[in-house]
């Protein structure tokens, strides 16, 4: 088992370096990295608005639903929901979703780009298919999946203001009142730092599952679903790590 987990990191690590050579043709990469941009960033806008906006709905009524008490003030619902968004809802749970949609998608495509002997072809025209396949795909989800993880945030607090003012769970001000109070901006650095390694994780690993694939058809979906099985529990690994750096 170490020697197949080395195998597959030393593969990935070579991949990698690999990825980061000089681009040939600017103009290109650069047209490759908008496209990689919309489907990653932008085709991914609508899944992540309705997640984060039910997700900050159940997370204020059940946390109204467990604060019963008359000693627990109304403004700390709305501090938890706050905190949950930042530090865990909006950056793990929508990171996990986007593994499936994203990572799925990378796999995929890379892989019908071997199967089909794309990707030779590439490379007899002397193009270095890790960095013109790669690297783009690596940029823009750096810079796209934190800008859609602030969004959740945002979408989430909004969320849970509607099920508070909706379900008269608490008032304006209330939320208001728990929003400021005992603000970390520290957080907010935690949340983007998690974001930029879940983006790593959700591009690199597809990347290497559909670029190195075998086969035909089937074996394009088994590796494109071994691919997100093994980002979450990356993801989720990486989620605990920082936890205990950064906390």
């Amino acid at each position: 088992m170490i020697k197949v987990f080395l195998e597959h990191f030393g593969k990935v690590m070579l991949m990698l370096s690999g990825s980061f050579n000089k681009p040939e043709n600017l103009q290109v990469y650069w047209k490759e990295f908008m496209e990689q941009c919309n489907d990653i960033g932008i085709r991914s806008l609508p899944i992540v608005l309705i997640i984060s906006i039910f997700l900050g709905m159940v997370l204020t009524v059940q946390t109204a639903y467990q604060l019963v008490s008359p000693l627990v003030p109304k403004p700390v619902i709305a501090s938890i929901v706050r905190d949950s968004a930042i530090l865990e809802l909006s950056p793990t749970v929508i990171c996990v979703v986007l593994a499936g949609v994203v990572g799925s998608k990378i796999a995929s495509e890379l892989g019908n780009m071997r199967v089909s002997e794309q990707i030779d072809a590439l490379e007899i025209m002397g193009i270095n298919t890790k960095t013109y396949l790669i690297l783009p795909k690596l940029v823009a989800a750096l810079i796209m999946i934190p800008c859609l993880i602030i969004i959740s945030i945002a979408v989430t607090i909004w969320g849970g203001y509607i099920a508070g003012m909706f379900s008269s769970i608490l008032s304006e001000e209330q939320f208001r009142q728990g929003l400021t109070q005992g603000f970390l901006p520290y957080n907010l650095f935690f949340a983007i730092t998690k974001s930029f390694t879940f983006a790593f994780i959700i591009v690199i690993i597809p990347s290497y599952y559909g670029y190195y694939v075998k086969g035909g058809a089937l074996e394009i979906g088994r590796a494109s679903t071994t691919s997100v099985v093994v980002t979450c529990i990356l993801i989720l690994l990486a989620d605990y790590i920082l936890s205990i750096l950064m906390l």
